[in-house]
């Protein structure tokens, strides 16, 4: 199942959408698939032409507010795939950020994605099952200060999914809610000292009195500027979780981001995560325990060629139901792209992804390679 982080993590508005309120993007692409579907066996490969139109509004509709609506429509056309040739997939995003203060701030973003060619598929699905699907999240960030050394901030999210297919939809439609609020305390300039609870439901559409859960989360941590260009942000902690019509576990929890800015606009990132997360065979498995290793790199080789990488190992434990032995997986994500930038509002961009799933069952089992090329105008 597509995963997604504790919490949502906003960039900048992009170059090319600086400068001016309104702007238009135009976005052609050519990729080859070699397992559209992420069949275990029987991979369909194909050839995809892609066109991805986009709108973007972003303006300070005050001298303390700030908004920003965006909107993309993309077409993917297939040349080899069982049903439909052509897919259309959408992504709607609002976002209100207003300071009440220098030291008081709201933060609220609403996104949307209708996704008929989703990136990341789900692993044990009967073959060439339609994996598309709705994603409903809303986040939300507050913050202030009461003093020069102690601040607060309180956050919720909350995400619901929703699949086009009927039988995948009986078994993971869902929705999880988080909230949760933190204490910092500047120790000194360079070092804050955090304490945070967070508090997590989830509740399924369809047999929820089975697959309904909750969480609990306590930790303490840092973050810790260790030079200008050396960044350290670390949680640990418990988690307590709650399953309906299973047996509850506390674990522990680590959250672990590191990020060093060797140069301008370049930089290396990586850390550990230690959580539970929603999995995709809640038949015979209650969820997921995953350790999340990550490192990811951008460099500009030149002053128009930036290269990118990023690699992410997942060793997890798919933990059984009453009757069912646990499982074990690992699965590993690499990826890597070349894009030259002519002007601020050309990019071109050559790409390489590939995902590899070994599983205990070898019906989970998947391995996935993506190539693409394609360019985008911003006007």
């Amino acid at each position: 199942m597509a995963v997604l982080p504790a919490w949502a993590v906003y960039a900048p508005i992009p170059d090319q959408d600086q400068g001016k309120p309104l702007t238009f993007t135009a976005k052609a692409g050519l990729s080859y698939d070699t397992n559209i579907f992420g069949g275990a066996t029987g991979a369909i490969e194909s050839s995809i032409f892609e066109f991805a139109p986009k709108i973007a509004y972003n303006a300070s509709v005050t001298d303390q507010t700030f908004l920003s609506l965006s909107y993309q429509l993309t077409l993917d056309h297939f040349d080899n795939r069982p049903g439909e040739k052509l897919l259309d997939s959408h992504d709607a995003m609002a976002r209100v950020a207003h300071a009440f203060s220098a030291d008081t701030s709201i933060d609220l973003v609403e996104t949307f994605q209708a996704s008929r060619n989703p990136e990341s598929l789900l692993n044990g699905l009967p073959l060439n099952a339609d994996q598309s699907a709705t994603h409903n999240e809303f986040d939300g960030t507050f913050t202030t200060k009461f003093t020069q050394k102690i601040g607060l901030t309180a956050k919720v999210r909350s995400l619901y999914s929703k699949y086009r297919n009927d039988v995948l939809g009986r078994q993971l439609d869902h929705l999880e809610n988080l909230f949760g609020v933190s204490g910092d305390y500047a120790v000194r300039p360079d070092l804050k000292a955090v304490g945070e609870y967070r508090h997590q439901d989830v509740f399924y559409d369809k047999l929820g009195e089975t697959k309904n859960k909750r969480s609990d989360y306590l930790m303490g941590g840092l973050d810790y500027e260790i030079a200008k260009k050396l960044t350290l942000t670390g949680r640990a902690g418990v988690e307590s979780r709650h399953r309906a019509a299973e047996g509850s576990s506390t674990v522990p929890y680590a959250e672990l981001t590191a990020k060093y800015d060797y140069a301008e606009d370049s930089f290396v990132t990586g850390g550990y995560m230690l959580t539970y997360e929603e999995g995709s065979d809640l038949t015979r498995f209650t969820d997921t325990r995953v350790n999340r290793f990550f490192i990811s790199v951008q460099h500009h080789l030149t002053a128009l060629i930036v290269a990118s990488a990023s690699v992410d190992y997942e060793p997890t434990v798919l933990r059984g139901r009453r009757g069912q032995a646990s499982l074990d997986e690992d699965t590993t994500h690499t990826g890597a792209a070349l894009s030259y930038l002519p002007t601020k509002n050309w990019i071109t961009s050559a790409s390489v992804d590939y995902d590899n799933t070994n599983s205990g069952d070898a019906a989970r089992d998947l391995k996935r390679t993506r190539v693409g090329l394609n360019a985008s105008y911003t006007f």
